[in-house]
């Protein structure tokens, strides 16, 4: 299962932008792969380090493992490992990499600086694919004691693919502002919930595709067809073939923010809790139209696929809307899915065993003053410094 959060194309990617930008700008970099990859290795560790400390410590050891020589000398050159080397512009670190092995900085660029990546991400990979699953990650289904306010809620933990839910009345879909959805070939949670709430014939064959038509129909009955809505907002859908799993409803949540003229997407941990506080609101308010009334909602980890959060970050920008809504006497069961054992770990010790919770944006080792994972509520939903103050709270109407 540890395997699964390494894929060798997206470390190699991330290694490139480590070694452009060098490691005292680590943390201004969107390094999802290789946050994966650090999260999976350090799972076992005895300490909470942020991502951006798990991300170097596993760089490090990658390297240390590299055959002793041209190779490895010339690794530590390259990604400023070198002692008095980590505040070096890229091309200097380059150059000097590239006269270990007596080569213009040219070549070093095309022929040895692709090896020497290479095979830091194949350490990588060897490190993540020897990482202990964590306890109990062989089962798909948990329910967790929660404590919210003065009592104790139950929350179903899934740990599989989105498409295999059953007898959950919405599931909230991450979605870009365009409310585009994926093709239905690729793998994240909006794909695979198209693909599966698709008709198809005995053999096949694409009859109807009622989930991206209900989204193109929203889209012209709110006027928003070719521009973005506001992160944050949520757009309700029918669930296609999902009904026949018991899916009644797709909430699909405005979080990702396109970067223009790039396939990349900024997501803000404060969009994110609005954006599930107006799908349960949302709920709240169509739920008792339809027979029986809509009661269970799941929700996957909103932003921390290629929206670039943290799985942390995540969790509490989610959890902050649904604690508040717990908190007020919602009755609601709520569910919450992820395909990989280490988010799930993450997710069972952040709410039942009183993990002292992270404002989403902030460092992950900084310890507030209160525990429990409702503690920092106020400060992530109102949370605007990113955005100067703007007012994202916008749902959808019906």
């Amino acid at each position: 299962m540890a395997s699964d959060a390494f894929d060798h194309t997206s470390v190699i990617h991330d290694l490139r932008e480590v070694r452009r930008a060098g490691m005292v700008r680590l943390r201004g970099l969107r390094l999802p792969a290789l946050t994966a990859a650090a999260a999976v290795v350090g799972e076992g560790s005895a300490t909470n380090e942020p991502p951006v400390l798990a991300i170097e410590r596993l760089l490090r050891l990658a390297v240390s493992r590299l055959d002793a020589g041209s190779l490895r000398e010339a690794a530590e050159y390259t990604l400023g490992f070198t002692q008095g080397t980590r505040d070096w512009p890229g091309a200097d670190r380059r150059g000097r990499a590239a006269g270990v092995y007596g080569v213009s900085v040219e070549r070093f660029r095309k022929h040895q600086e692709v090896v020497v990546l290479g095979q830091i991400a194949e350490q990588i990979g060897r490190l993540v694919g020897e990482a202990p699953p964590i306890e109990g990650s062989t089962r798909t289904h948990r329910v967790l004691a929660v404590p919210v306010g003065d009592r104790t809620v139950s929350v179903t933990l899934h740990i599989h693919p989105a498409d295999l839910l059953r007898d959950v009345d919405v599931i909230v879909v991450p979605s870009n502002t365009h409310l585009a959805l994926p093709e239905a070939y690729k793998s994240s949670v909006s794909a695979s919930l198209r693909r599966a709430a698709a008709f198809r014939s005995l053999t096949g064959e694409l009859l109807a595709d009622p989930v991206h038509r209900e989204l193109c129909d929203w889209t012209v009955r709110h006027r928003t067809s070719g521009r973005p809505v506001l992160p944050g907002t949520v757009a309700a859908t029918g669930s296609g073939a999902l009904a026949g799993q018991g899916v009644r409803r797709l909430y699909h949540a405005a979080v990702a923010v396109p970067r223009a003229g790039t396939n990349d997407y900024d997501v803000l941990p404060a969009d994110v809790t609005r954006a599930v506080a107006g799908s349960l609101a949302l709920l709240a308010e169509e739920g008792g139209a339809f027979d029986p009334p809509l009661r269970s909602v799941c929700l996957p980890l909103l932003g921390s696929g290629r929206g670039g959060l943290t799985y942390r970050q995540s969790i509490h920008a989610v959890w902050a809307a649904v604690d508040a809504a717990l908190c007020r006497g919602t009755d609601l069961a709520v569910h919450l899915i992820v395909r990989h054992p280490v988010p799930a770990g993450l997710l069972v010790r952040t709410l039942t065993q009183g993990n002292e919770p992270v404002s989403p944006g902030s460092r992950p080792d900084r310890a507030p003053s209160a525990p429990g994972p409702s503690a920092a509520l106020e400060e992530v939903v109102f949370d605007e410094r990113e955005r100067g103050g703007r007012d994202g709270k916008v749902r959808d109407q019906r």
